[in-house]
């Protein structure tokens, strides 16, 4: 029963944040009539209000949106590059939040796009060592070696999450020091805030409730070498 009840917590806690981000965009993705752009060009008139014509504007087939510092390219799913909808509009004016903080020179920007790379890094490590695991364990039939391996790559996946945690604040400022004041200067209706409030908290917690996600592998390698 405690085991089971772990895995229940787990299984919240992993996917409950993933779930409730894509059900908040997937719920305000209609397109609306009155909304004057779609979310591509929303970006794009912004890059350009805020004089950062050096910013591109892309579609991108990878159905991840985010801003790319290296490239200062903001890059857009399709529904969100092409649609007008809250959820296109909120989420471009989102990623054009985090190009602003970028043309702004704020460090904690920098910071995060640093510990982005650690943290990409580490998912590999993770990952290279959770297939490696069970070789070493039918080598070496020791049991101990095998709850190394494991340790190690549930520390440097679960690393990634902590990661995504420590640059939360980078990500909230983006939705809520950024975009949400942008729009309400007329590019939502007053009517339209709280559900925009909803879709920015979303994009802000993307990145976290996805990293979340690779503990759950972990979890999954878990339960097979113990079969």
């Amino acid at each position: 029963m405690p085991v089971l009840i772990l895995l229940l917590v787990v299984v919240i806690i992993v996917f409950l944040p993933q779930w409730w981000a894509k059900n908040t965009f997937a719920k305000y993705a209609t397109p609306q009539d009155h909304i004057q752009g779609t979310g591509g060009e929303l970006a794009l008139h912004l890059l350009k209000r805020f004089e950062m014509t050096e910013v591109k504007v892309e579609e991108t087939d990878e159905g991840n949106d985010h801003y790319d510092p290296e490239t200062r390219t903001v890059r857009l799913s399709p529904k969100n590059y092409h649609d007008k909808s809250l959820t296109a509009v909120a989420v471009a004016t989102h990623e054009v939040g985090h190009a602003i903080q970028h043309h702004k020179k704020e460090a904690k920007l920098a910071l995060r796009t640093r510990l982005i790379k650690v943290s990409m890094k580490l998912e590999k490590v993770g990952s290279i060592i959770m297939m490696v695991m069970p070789i070493v364990l039918l080598l070496t039939r020791n049991p101990a070696a095998g709850f190394i391996f494991f340790a190690t790559g549930f520390l440097t996946i679960a690393g990634s999450t902590i990661i995504h945690l420590v640059t939360l604040p980078v990500e909230l400022d983006a939705s809520f020091g950024k975009a949400l004041p942008i729009l309400k200067e007329g590019y939502i209706r007053e009517d339209e805030e709280k559900a925009v409030d909803q879709i920015l908290k979303a994009a802000a917690f993307t990145y976290v409730a996805a990293s979340l996600m690779s503990i759950l592998n972990v979890w999954r390698w878990f339960a097979l070498l113990r079969r």
